[in-house]
């Protein structure tokens, strides 16, 4: 026993806090500026039309608040490396179980979406070499990188969310310039903001279009919660994270709202492509030279800053459901370069495995919104229990909420799971929603398994600090 408790000291001593403010904000930034956004956003208009700017707007707002609930509990105890961490002290052992494997194989799945993604688009350049090959070469780099330093980690994140930025400025000056100039697309729509005002493409297929595009509006936003799991590595959180969080509204004014209200105005509704990314169709339409290269580009470094995130967040999340005694020891060791090297070679191998189980689906998009559906359901589920786990912090700790200098605003929302009856409307997302109920059997009979190594763990660790003082 006293050889474990060591071993855990010298890791707790190992991790190092190497993010910096800009990179903490961007990688915000990058949370909220998801691969759905510019690959997904031509099917979730097809399907809702110019309602589509109300889903973003509703979404984006109940994640403020989730974001708003997640910040003050970090900031309550620093000593809570992530979500999983408060979940499991507020809710009890099963909680903090349930919340870290679920965030960690959502972010397996949902990565192999972005990796399949940059696939699809290299092949603008490369149309006779099979998809599977850029994939997991992606795969192999982002391996690479993640395994040196956390502060690699940021700098490549931070670059690749500048793109992605510098991107959506672009398209949206584009658009006020189309518009000044009146400009008439290939199917005889002139650019004018009366598109937006259109009773007949609000909701072109009634209210269960409406709900179909939550679908992929929703795994636009997953990632945006990973700057509760930086925390961990942040330099400064009590500065960056209320920054990072607070900052949340607008850019899913400026980021989607008022991007995908530029493309709609330009294009009208009727003229957006389901299987084509809008962004790509804009630029084509004003007539760039190499427009198109320099889309399939842009998405493609933003599935792969997506990745890059996923690499990040599931070696971090896995590395503390081994310190917890969640999952297997090994995974809570550390590198030289305090880098948990362990946890994420096992994440990226089992994103591999998922690659090659998806090999024999017929297209980018058919895996997309299979992939896209199973993680949409499961981020629901992690981000209901850091509301839940609020509402009991709220009632065990309020001296903590009482002297918070970063309060949750406002009453507290509503629950979200009507969400999840919106994924059954269409039958390409009923497909991938049947298979998230064995997920959650195999959490419950994994906790039935590890139930004692927890309590163990926790009476180890109480041992250590009693040890230590």
């Amino acid at each position: 026993m006293k050889k474990i408790i060591e071993s855990d000291n010298a890791d707790q001593r190992s991790l190092q806090r190497g993010l910096s403010n800009r990179h903490i904000q961007l990688i915000a930034i990058g949370g909220a500026i998801g691969t759905g956004l510019f690959m997904g956003s031509g099917k979730t208009i097809a399907v809702s039309g110019t309602s589509i700017l109300l889903t973003y707007a509703i979404i984006g707002f109940s994640i403020f608040f989730v974001m708003r609930a997640m910040g003050e509990i970090l900031l309550s105890n620093l000593n809570f490396k992530s979500f999983a961490d408060f979940a499991g002290h507020y809710l009890g052992d099963w909680a903090g179980f349930a919340v870290g494997w679920t965030y960690w194989v959502t972010w397996v799945i949902g990565c192999t979406a972005d990796f399949v993604v940059f696939g699809g688009y290299m092949q603008y350049w490369l149309p006779d070499v099979s998809i599977w090959y850029p994939t997991i070469g992606s795969l192999a780099i982002l391996l690479l990188l993640n395994a040196l330093t956390v502060k690699l980690f940021g700098e490549l994140e931070f670059w690749f969310v500048m793109i992605k930025i510098v991107t959506i400025i672009a398209l949206i000056l584009t658009s006020i310039y189309l518009l000044s100039t009146a400009y008439v697309s290939p199917t005889g729509a002139q650019a004018s903001i009366d598109h937006l005002f259109n009773k007949e493409s609000f909701m072109p297929h009634g209210i269960m279009g409406f709900f179909a595009g939550f679908q992929i509006a929703i795994f636009s936003f997953a990632g945006v919660e990973l700057i509760g799991t930086t925390a961990a590595d942040s330099k400064s959180p009590h500065q960056t994270l209320p920054k990072a969080i607070n900052s949340v509204p607008l850019r899913v004014i400026f980021f989607y709202v008022l991007a995908l209200a530029c493309v709609i105005s330009v294009s009208s509704w009727g003229g957006v492509m389901a299987d084509k990314s809008p962004f790509v169709q804009l630029f084509v339409m004003a007539g760039f030279p190499m427009a198109a290269a320099a889309l399939n580009f842009v998405v493609a470094t933003s599935a792969m800053s997506a990745a890059n995130s996923g690499a990040y967040s599931t070696g971090r999340m896995l590395y503390g459901l081994g310190r917890e005694g969640a999952a297997h020891r090994k995974f809570s060791i550390l590198s030289s370069r305090s880098v948990p090297l362990t946890a994420i070679l096992f994440s990226c191998a089992c994103m591999l495995a998922v690659m090659i189980s998806l090999i024999l689906m017929p297209n980018v998009m058919v895996i997309f919104t299979f992939v896209t559906t199973i993680t949409a359901t499961l981020f629901i589920f992690v981000w209901s229990m850091i509301l839940v786990s609020y509402l009991v912090y709220r009632k065990r700790s309020p001296e903590l909420h009482k002297q918070s200098d970063f309060k949750f605003p406002g009453a507290f929302p509503l629950g979200r799971a009507r969400h999840f009856v919106m994924h059954t409307f269409k039958t390409d997302t009923l497909r991938a929603l049947a298979v998230t109920p064995a997920w959650f059997l195999c959490l419950f009979v994994g906790y039935r398994r590890s139930k004692n190594s927890i309590k163990a763990h926790i009476k180890y660790r109480e041992a250590a600090h009693v040890e230590c003082s």
